[in-house]
């Protein structure tokens, strides 16, 4: 099993508000570009196993405290996670987790949410591609402002040393409890 530390589950946390509270805020109609831009940040800091958890998390909070039908869920998981595996399978290249985000939520997951709003939400006239050009706007949207800020971030150097401290601090932390107890 995985040992999460607590630096990162900080960072999750930190994701997490800041993907709920930003959401509602900085939203077009039918499109939440915001979450995308947590979903591709998530991915390239934390991987593609954190980076499902903060988009769930995001989801649930928003339809539970804010009454968002199950589309915060059907779009954000698909996006998160197939960002976290491409940015990974790609050796940390910063356009392939856009890639996965657009492809996994503008595609996948906006074809996902079809039977999802039609058959347990009972929306009606909808068809299999009716969320697909709203998803994919809304991640180009997002994408694109993740883009800049990773981009910036790995430009003056912190980028990398923001994913070193969040790989390793739980192996430092924890040798130096170890050294502490001896």
């Amino acid at each position: 099993m995985k040992r999460y530390n607590i630096l990162r589950m900080v960072v999750m946390a930190m994701l997490i508000a800041v993907g709920v509270v930003i959401s509602p805020l900085l939203r077009v109609e039918g499109m939440c570009p915001m979450a995308h831009l947590i979903n591709i940040t998530a991915a390239v800091l934390l991987g593609p196993l954190d980076a499902f958890i903060v988009a769930v998390l995001i989801g649930i909070i928003r339809m539970c405290g804010m009454g968002i039908p199950p589309l915060a869920l059907t779009g954000a998981v698909f996006g998160a996670t197939l960002s976290g595996i491409l940015y990974k399978v790609s050796k940390g290249k910063i356009w392939a987790a856009v890639l996965g985000e657009i492809i996994g939520t503008g595609i996948i997951g906006a074809i996902v949410s079809y039977p999802v709003m039609t058959y347990i939400c009972g929306r009606e006239g909808l068809s299999w591609l009716f969320y697909v050009p709203s998803f994919t706007c809304g991640t180009l949207i997002g994408g694109s402002i993740a883009a800049v800020l990773l981009y910036r971030l790995q430009h003056i150097g912190v980028l990398g040393k923001m994913q070193m401290k969040l790989k390793e601090g739980g192996k430092v932390w924890h040798r130096k409890a170890q050294e502490k107890t001896i």
